[in-house]
């Protein structure tokens, strides 16, 4: 089975908010809220891929990002890996630039959200923040 390689910014800001985005409802795992990213293309590291992703879905420039974790997922349908940075500090004011719902959300409040399994421990590391 292919594994599809993701790259994936959590972006904090100083007053302890993450933000998130919901996929679409026609995606794999539609309708759930998620931390914004995407696929690595090919010739691509995994740092470039999410600064370009956070740039086209957010119209925001990185300007600080660690990586925080990597995460391998197997869902029964496809297999992803997750590298995920956390995203401290950046240019621009985000928007749903593909027309995605996104939403600035306290740490103790992601509960309250459905997120894909694969998210799992970084909604687990975000909780010890």
């Amino acid at each position: 089975m292919k594994i599809v390689q993701v790259a994936v910014g959590v972006i904090l800001s100083p007053n302890k908010q993450v933000l998130i985005a919901r996929r679409a409802s026609h995606q794999h795992q539609g309708n759930r809220w998620e931390f914004p990213g995407g696929k690595v293309e090919p010739g691509e590291t995994s740092l470039d891929a999410v600064s370009r992703e956070l740039r086209e879905e957010l119209g925001i420039n990185i300007h600080s990002a660690a990586l925080m974790t990597e995460i391998t997922h197997q869902y029964k349908d496809k297999k992803v890996k997750l590298a995920v940075y956390q995203v401290d500090q950046w240019q621009g004011d985000p928007v749903g630039a593909e027309g995605q719902p996104i939403r600035w959300v306290k740490l103790t409040e992601l509960d309250q959200f459905q997120f894909p399994e694969a998210n799992d421990e970084i909604l687990n590391y975000l909780q010890t923040l």
